[in-house]
């Protein structure tokens, strides 16, 4: 399925709101269209923001803006976090915990833990360099669609083990 986000640049800014947890089939799609619904009347100093939004892997929610068309100021951007804290409350989803971690387990299934307990499965062995973990620290479109997901060994999370 096609995401809103492919109609940007590679080029455009990101931001990337992990949920501590999958949301339901339910909670994405009321998620989705909320984000979508935000996007659509972004502006920033009274210019529309060319901007999309979408959640990934039910999981991550994603904001992205074509700064080439209008940047997105401080008060725009304090906007959008104030719709995902909103949307957050209203889901019961906190997507504001940087300290949890999430990785592809060896089903391929994704997990979401916290620091703690992110260096104690890589001490015992549950999870290797080879890991797939996430980075929400990406930037910019094209890097979410080329190192979002990478190896444990060649992410900032090496420095977490």
């Amino acid at each position: 399925m096609a995401s809103p986000l492919d109609s940007l640049a590679p080029e455009s800014r990101i931001w990337i709101y992990g949920a501590e947890r999958a949301l339901t089939k339910e909670e994405t799609a009321k998620a989705r269209t909320a984000a979508q619904g935000f996007v659509a009347q972004w502006v920033s100093h009274n210019r529309e923001l060319a901007a999309a939004a979408d959640v990934l892997h039910n999981r991550f929610l994603v904001l992205a803006v074509d700064e080439t068309q209008a940047e997105a100021s401080g008060c725009s951007i304090d906007g959008s976090v104030h719709f995902v804290k909103e949307l957050g409350a209203e889901l019961g989803v906190d997507f504001f915990n940087r300290m949890r971690f999430s990785y592809r387990d060896e089903r391929g299934k994704i997990q979401t833990v916290g620091r703690e307990e992110f260096k104690l499965l890589y001490s015992q062995g549950q999870l290797t360099n080879d890991t797939v973990v996430f980075d929400p620290l990406v930037k910019e479109l094209g890097e979410l669609r080329q190192i979002f997901e990478r190896p444990l060994e060649d992410s900032w999370h090496s420095r977490m083990v």
